[in-house]
C-alpha cells in the first residue's frame, strides 16, 4: 500500500469517526467557532494555528482543509469582502466540509467558501474534473490511458484549480508531512506560484529535530500519523529560501510533542513572504539599522550595521518597508549626492 493511499484511508475514516490524538491539539477564538457543527469540530486534526496574519477582504488559500473548520473560521475573519479556497483530495473529508456549508452561509448571511478536490503538490490540478472524464470515459486501452493524460495537460495548462498570482495568504495545519519526500520541493514551488506578490505563506508542520530514517519512513502508520514525513527544522525553513520566498519567520517553535527513537517531533509555524524577484535599480536610496544586533544580514547578503546608512537596490529598500523587517530600520528615499544608475544595480553588497 502506498504512502499516499494510506494517508487517504486513515483520514477517510477519520472523517467519520473521531480519531484520538492524531496530530496536536489546537485551539482556536472560540468566537469563531460558535456557527461551526460539532461533527466538523471534533474531527478536525491539526498541530498549530497559522491563522494570525489574515485579514479582512483577503483570498485565503487552505492546503489539507478537511472537514472545512479552518476555512469557516477564516470565513468570518476575512468577512464578505474575501475568498476562502480549500483544497483537499480525501472524498470522505470533503464531504464532511461541504455537509453544513448551506446551513453556515445561511447564518453568516455570505457565501465566501469553496471547496476543491486537489493534491496540495499539484494546485494546477482539479482531481473532480479528472473523476468526472473517467466516468464519462473508461479506461479500455492504453489509447484511453493516453487521452486521460492528454485531458490532465489540457486542465493544468488552460484552467488551473488555482491560477499564478491569486492568493493572498497561503495557510496549512499540518499537512505538508504528508506529501512524499521527493514531491516537497513541487510542494513548495506551487505555494509560491499561487500566490501573489507581497503574499505570504503561514504555515504550521510538525518538524524533527534531527533527519528522519528511512525505516520510519517506510512505517505507513507513522507517516499518516503525520511523523516520519516531517521535515528536519533547518530543511523546512531551506525549502521555503529555495522555493524563493522572503522574510522567512519562526512564529513558534512548540515543545517536543512526541519522541520516536530518540527523535523529537515539535510543531513549528513559520511566515514566509513572496515578492523579491525583479530588477535591482538603484535610485539612491538607503537604510539605517537600527539594532538591536551590531549587525545583520539578510538572505541576498546585504550587511548592515548598526547606526551606519547602507545603500540598497529599489527593490530591496520597498521590501525593507513592509513585514517582517519595517520596524528595524529608517529609511532614506533618493540622495541628491549619490550617484545613481536605473540600469545597474546599487552596490557590489548587492546580489539580489
Amino acid at each position: 500500500m502506498s504512502m499516499e493511499f494510506s494517508v487517504i484511508k486513515r483520514y477517510g475514516n477519520a472523517a467519520i469517526n473521531h480519531e484520538q490524538n492524531l496530530c496536536c491539539p489546537v485551539e482556536y477564538d472560540t468566537k469563531y467557532l460558535k456557527i461551526i457543527p460539532e461533527e466538523i469540530i471534533e474531527k478536525d486534526y491539526g498541530c498549530g494555528d497559522p491563522l494570525g496574519k489574515i485579514k479582512e477582504g483577503d483570498t485565503v488559500l487552505d492546503l489539507g482543509s478537511g472537514g472545512g473548520k479552518v476555512p469557516y473560521i477564516v470565513s468570518q475573519i476575512v468577512g464578505e469582502t474575501g475568498k476562502v479556497i480549500g483544497v483537499d483530495m480525501n472524498d470522505d473529508m470533503l464531504s464532511l466540509a461541504k455537509k453544513y456549508q448551506r446551513e453556515i452561509i445561511d447564518t453568516l448571511g455570505y457565501d465566501n467558501v469553496i471547496f476543491h478536490k486537489g493534491k496540495i503538490q499539484n494546485l494546477k490540478l482539479d482531481l473532480n474534473k479528472v473523476d468526472e472524464y473517467i466516468k464519462e470515459n473508461p479506461v479500455a486501452s492504453l489509447t484511453d490511458f493516453n487521452s486521460i493524460n492528454d485531458y490532465i495537460f489540457h486542465l493544468e495548462e488552460s484552467f488551473p484549480m488555482i491560477k499564478d498570482n491569486s492568493i493572498d495568504v497561503v495557510i496549512s495545519n499540518c499537512v505538508l508531512n504528508l506529501v512524499s519526500t521527493k514531491e516537497k520541493e513541487q510542494l513548495f514551488n506551487e505555494i509560491y506560484r499561487v500566490l501573489k506578490k507581497g503574499g505570504k505563506a503561514v504555515i504550521s508542520d510538525i518538524v524533527s529535530n534531527t533527519e528522519v530514517p528511512q525505516e520510519l519512513r517506510d512505517d505507513e502508520n507513522l507517516w499518516s500519523a503525520c511523523y516520519s514525513g516531517a521535515m528536519e527544522e533547518k530543511k523546512f525553513i531551506t525549502a521555503f529560501e529555495n522555493a524563493g520566498f522572503y522574510g522567512i519567520t519562526i512564529d513558534k517553535r512548540m515543545e517536543t510533542w512526541t519522541t520516536i527513537k530518540d527523535i523529537d517531533f515539535r510543531s513549528m509555524t513559520v511566515t514566509a513572504y513572496k515578492g523579491k524577484d525583479g530588477a535591482c535599480l538603484d535610485k539612491g536610496q538607503s537604510v539605517i539599522y537600527k539594532g538591536p544586533f551590531k549587525h545583520i544580514e539578510d538572505d541576498d547578503d546585504h550587511i548592515y550595521q548598526r547606526g551606519e546608512r547602507t545603500y540598497v537596490c529599489e527593490k530591496t529598500f520597498n521590501i525593507l518597508k513592509k513585514e517582517p523587517y519595517s520596524q528595524l530600520f529608517d529609511f532614506i528615499d533618493g540622495d541628491e549626492h549619490h550617484i545613481s544608475n536605473d540600469d545597474e544595480c546599487c552596490a557590489s553588497t548587492c546580489n539580489c
